[in-house]
């Protein structure tokens, strides 16, 4: 991992990262993880920029936590507070933003979601927009196509919990199953965090099958880059629209909701017609039931979780339960991408 040099580049989706490059950003987050208050140099006296279009828990926490643990500064800004052009009102460009911005920070976070954009995949041209003019990395902290920084706390979970006892091998993870299926539930989510999963799952060589009713299917492009994944690896990668049938075999179990595939119409997302559509699938919910035809699974969630809906509490808390190391691993992965990067 030692010829690895990230810095410069931008964090927009996983898939643009090379698996040896991923592997460093998992070899320092648990370096870091283990050395919590080791790295307070990293990032010393820079301020690190943070664009929240949309609010968050977790992501705001563990990259403010983040920057302070490598010496550096978190700086919340919300865009809605500055002066920048939008479709409807006048203002100051991407371009001119993002070139001022490089003059000040070390980096720059985006988060913007479903409900801040009129059509999927606004989002992510947005970021890719960013990058092109920014002399600093660009980071997402989510947004409507992906999720890397979840993808890499994810990833990071699951071999911590199929590796032998006080090891982290990401070989542990070949050839087991991944199981991500949709859940019913009242947050009408987007599909970021999934397809991020996905991806990351697919490079690292796990199976991956991916359950949904019909009308929810996920994006085209992100199904073809985890076929190819799998292809490479010579691994399976499935879908289904059968409910049960996903969790045969599994190893490890990401049951969440996601929004269907015409959410969009009119330009914008229209959220109430998908809670409405999606509570109607009840059967659709990880049970116990349904993690007994697994090979003893781990459950997994990126949280904030429909408890209730997408899965029980007594599956969500149970002993099989990764949820939380995930969420501390969100911290971890972030201070490795930071760290390598800028």
């Amino acid at each position: 991992m030692s010829g690895i040099n990230l810095k410069g580049r931008d964090l927009i989706v996983t898939q643009d990262w090379s698996l040896e490059e991923l592997l460093a950003v998992l070899d320092l987050a648990v370096k870091m993880k283990k050395n919590r208050y080791g790295y307070t140099d990293a990032l010393k006296d820079r301020s690190f920029f943070m664009f929240f279009y949309n609010p968050s828990v977790r992501t705001r926490q563990s990259f403010e936590c983040a920057a302070t643990e490598l010496g550096g500064h978190a700086q919340f800004l919300e865009p809605k507070s500055m002066r920048l052009k939008t479709a409807t009102t006048a203002g100051e460009t991407v371009e001119d933003a993002a070139n001022v911005m490089s003059r000040y920070a070390c980096g720059l976070g985006i988060r913007i979601l479903e409900d801040k954009i009129a059509q999927y995949g606004d989002g992510e041209k947005l970021l890719r927009e960013y990058a092109k003019y920014a002399k600093i990395p660009i980071i997402s902290m989510a947004h409507d196509t992906f999720h890397p920084c979840q993808g890499l706390a994810d990833i990071m979970g699951w071999i911590e919990w199929l590796s032998p006892e006080n090891q982290f091998n990401p070989e542990a993870v070949k050839g087991k199953k991944l199981l991500v299926t949709w859940a019913h539930g009242a947050l009408a989510r987007s599909w970021c965090s999934v397809q991020e999963a996905m991806l990351i799952g697919s490079r690292f060589g796990m199976d991956v099958t991916v359950a949904a009713p019909e009308g929810y299917d996920l994006d085209p492009q992100v199904l073809e880059w985890t076929k190819k994944n799998c292809e490479n690896n010579n691994t399976v990668f499935e879908t289904t629209n059968d409910l049960k049938d996903g969790y045969h075999g599994a190893h490890v179990v990401y049951s969440r909701n996601w929004m269907s595939s015409n959410a969009y119409h009119d330009g914008e997302l229209h959220k109430q017609e998908e809670v409405d559509k999606a509570l109607k699938y009840t059967d659709w919910i990880c049970d116990a039931e349904k993690m007994a035809l697994t090979k003893n699974a781990i459950f997994t969630h990126p949280m904030p979780i429909d408890r209730g809906n997408e899965v029980t509490d007594e599956v969500a808390s149970g002993p099989r339960s990764c949820i939380y190391d995930v969420a501390e691993n969100r911290l971890h992965a972030q201070k490795a991408v930071m760290a390598l990067t800028m």
